[in-house]
């Protein structure tokens, strides 16, 4: 039996950048057989990281085709993906809609990770929207099954990757104090360097709204 993603939403209290507590709402996935049992596994998996009390508010099927985590991405997407076929006989463009859920760090990203997962499609598609999706975690689905767990630690190990910070390269400067004032210090010309300024065409992207 195939497992689908349920959509479960947690009632909590959860302490704020201000150190205040909250009773906040948050929507989570899990992959299951039945509500049932995601129900099961949604409580398990909140009892790991929610010690104090929570209650489950609401347990419905997502309407997901697929989830797809990226390394250094913390946020998730709503892509709707239109997928093209022509009927020969009328000649006509037929269209027909699928949601996915990746991950990426602002809209254009998640853009870009949308025509990644979606690269080698037989036939043409379109995306005629994307949204930043209000889920704070995806939980896949453990069968047991041969190659499984080996396929549930990769999809955990992406999706809990987070974004890489560059460090800083600071210059140091050499102090003058460290020249003696009696010391004369022959003054020398650097060479100028001319750089010749490069047009480059800013790239222009839609802004893409969720449609429910």
């Amino acid at each position: 039996m195939s497992a689908t993603w349920y959509e479960c939403k947690i009632k909590y209290r959860k302490m704020n950048d201000s150190g205040v507590q909250k009773v906040t709402t948050e929507p989570y996935l899990v992959d299951a057989v039945s509500y049932t049992e995601a129900e099961s596994r949604i409580n398990e998996e909140m009892s790991a990281y929610i010690s104090e009390e929570f209650k489950i508010t609401n347990i419905k099927v997502a309407n997901f085709a697929e989830i797809h985590p990226f390394e250094n991405s913390d946020r998730w997407f709503k892509s709707k993906v239109s997928l093209i076929a022509y009927d020969e006989e009328s000649g006509k463009e037929r269209k027909s809609n699928m949601y996915l859920l990746v991950q990426g760090n602002d809209v254009k990203e998640a853009f870009d990770n949308t025509n990644i997962v979606m690269n080698g499609t037989m036939g043409d598609y379109t995306i005629p929207a994307i949204a930043e999706s209000p889920i704070m975690d995806v939980f896949a689905y453990f069968s047991g099954e041969e190659g499984e767990l080996s396929r549930i630690e990769r999809f955990n190990t992406i999706k809990n990757s987070v974004p890489e910070v560059e460090e800083e390269k600071i210059e140091t400067e050499t102090s003058h104090s460290e020249i003696d004032d009696t010391t004369e210090v022959e003054e020398q010309e650097d060479p100028i360097t001319t750089f010749t300024p490069v047009e480059v065409p800013m790239a222009v992207y839609d802004e893409f709204g969720e449609e429910e």
